[in-house]
């Protein structure tokens, strides 16, 4: 790639300004254990900011909810120990010369990682881990209100420890998406809907509520996606007049900017049109958005935990899109999760040294 590429172009949005548009992308690690990051953690984040990547999203970090986790390894973003842990993050990255946003998350309903039936106190908008199996509790309205406040305590925390954004997960069939989702939201309330436009109500709050906890002029990102680990092909919104009507709202609720998850970056989101998801999201509400999905990978997202090999695939389709201002910025997950110096490989050129992913990687923190 050559310095003037659209990947190595600066971006600026309110608050944020980022050196280039590459984003890596939140992985989880489950090296944080009772959920306090360590030094480990801290110069993972940091080698990754002296490789200058643009922008690093961490990891999800739990916001103060009871079984918000299902892992005592995920980082909390609550109390004082893993609050400590994450402002020792933000300096190192800082002192790298890096920025870099938490990822906000609650759980919701998910299978436990001991394959043990999921434990019947985690809560979902109906309870449910499928459509059809009920294996946790039904929020209550206070749950639900206890929750939104708990997302915009996590906030103020973040803006506080120097964090230069956030990102909320309202992504891949977690609690915020199984809000955003007929097959897991069955509830009877003003919290459900025919319409993803009235199911996003529980996500408009907690926007609101981080917006009245940080200002009007930090920046608050959204993680999103069509696609759920309860299933892969599920398509929310089926036309681009459903997807403004799911986003729009969020966006007049004060998301800055939408991070689009989907499997393959380079695929159109719907027929008779070139835009990726997070082109037609860019195109419906406005906002600057990210794009993600198995940049730097010759396959596609399942196909990289099978160890496709970290390789510059794609990436003149990637800088057309980029140049085309399809969307803003490009995330980049599993390559970067092997490869500490992957962005200056790819400025180089010199990618002969870079690892393929494999599952064997998630066991350390390189």
């Amino acid at each position: 790639m050559t310095n003037n590429s659209a990947l190595f172009q600066s971006f600026k949005y309110k608050s944020l300004e980022l050196k280039n548009k590459i984003v890596m992308a939140p992985m989880t690690r489950s090296f944080s254990p009772n959920g306090i990051p360590g030094e480990n953690v801290a110069e993972y984040y940091a080698k990754r900011a002296a490789d200058e990547v643009g922008l690093i999203i961490t990891e999800g970090t739990v916001i103060d909810r009871p079984y918000s986790s299902n892992d005592p390894n995920v980082p909390h973003f609550f109390g004082n120990e893993a609050l400590n842990g994450w402002k020792n993050v933000v300096e190192k990255v800082h002192d790298n010369g890096g920025k870099i946003a938490p990822q906000l998350w609650h759980m919701g309903i998910v299978p436990m990682l001991d394959s043990s039936p999921t434990n019947p106190n985690s809560e979902g908008p109906s309870g449910l881990l499928f459509s059809d199996q009920k294996v946790g509790k039904t929020m209550t309205e206070e749950d639900i209100q206890d929750t939104i406040t708990a997302f915009a305590s996590a906030a103020k925390d973040a803006k506080k420890l120097g964090f230069d954004l956030l990102e909320v997960h309202g992504a891949h069939g977690y609690l915020i998406d199984q809000f955003f989702w007929d097959g897991l939201n069955h509830r009877t309330d003003k919290w459900n809907g025919p319409t993803l436009k009235e199911r996003n109500l529980f996500s408009k709050e907690i926007i609101k509520a981080i917006r009245a906890a940080v200002g009007p002029d930090y920046v608050i990102d959204l993680r999103i996606s069509q696609w759920k680990q309860q299933d892969y092909k599920t398509q929310m919104a089926k036309t681009p007049s459903e997807l403004e009507d799911w986003l729009a709202p969020l966006a007049d609720a004060g998301v800055d900017i939408f991070h689009c998850s989907q499997r393959r970056f380079w695929e159109p989101e719907f027929e008779n049109s070139d835009l990726n998801f997070a082109g037609w999201v860019k195109k419906v509400t406005g906002q600057p958005t990210i794009s993600v999905g198995s940049v730097g990978l010759s396959g596609d997202f399942l196909a990289g935990f099978a160890g496709e090999k970290s390789v510059p695939a794609n990436f003149d389709k990637l800088n057309d899109m980029l140049e085309k201002g399809e969307f803003d910025l490009i995330a980049v997950g599993r390559a970067i999760l092997a490869n500490p110096n992957w962005v200056n490989s790819i400025k180089s050129g010199d990618t002969t040294q870079l690892k393929g992913f494999s599952r064997e990687l998630l066991g350390s923190l390189v």
